[in-house]
């Protein structure tokens, strides 16, 4: 049987926008994330991304946007990109229906691949909302750390979503990119 996940990933385009936000959408607000295990829907409502800021993510120099695909469309993506001398890794999303199958540590690893090979980065970065316990734990296991620097979150900003929280910020995390060895 025919595995439904890809083994290639490729850039987005601006074609994908639509089909970029319903999936980023669908894996972290309302009760359809709640399939999956990173749903934000206690947390926030309203939008995840915005279509005119991932539209300027897909054209600004050293920064990709990588899906994954089956005939069925989008399955997973995330943004890499170069900010302040360092990888940066955002926007990672997975098909609810397929969190846990393994397809997101396959994207985070060719978002690390990029950042590392490609851009010759020494350091990935990221900063995702310091009270997902469990998703800074994903993180963790794959050898990001807490660095205890936070940021905070764009409260009256709505392209980034609606709190239901009033205590919300952001927290700095980092994974130094090793050389990819040799064979």
């Amino acid at each position: 049987m025919d595995s439904p996940l890809p083994d290639t990933f490729r850039d987005a385009t601006p074609d994908d926008i639509p089909a970029l936000v319903a999936l980023v959408t669908a894996a972290y607000r309302g009760e359809t994330s709640r399939a999956g295990w990173t749903t934000e829907a206690d947390l926030l409502d309203g939008n995840r991304i915005d279509a005119e800021v991932l539209r300027a993510d897909l054209v600004r120099p050293r920064s990709r946007v990588v899906v994954a695909e089956n005939d069925a469309g989008l399955l997973a993506c995330a943004h890499v990109a170069e900010e302040h001398g360092a990888g940066y890794f955002g926007m990672f999303a997975v098909r609810p229906d397929l969190q846990g199958s393994g397809l997101g540590k396959r994207v985070l690893e060719a978002c690390e691949r990029i950042a590392r090979d490609e851009w010759r980065l020494q350091v990935m970065r990221m900063t995702v909302i310091d009270v997902r316990d469990e998703l800074i734990a994903f993180y963790e296991r794959r050898g990001y750390r807490r660095t205890g620097v936070f940021k905070p979150f764009p409260y009256g900003d709505t392209r980034f979503g609606l709190p239901k929280r009033h205590d919300l910020r952001f927290e700095v995390l980092e994974k130094p990119l090793s050389p990819e060895p040799t064979a």
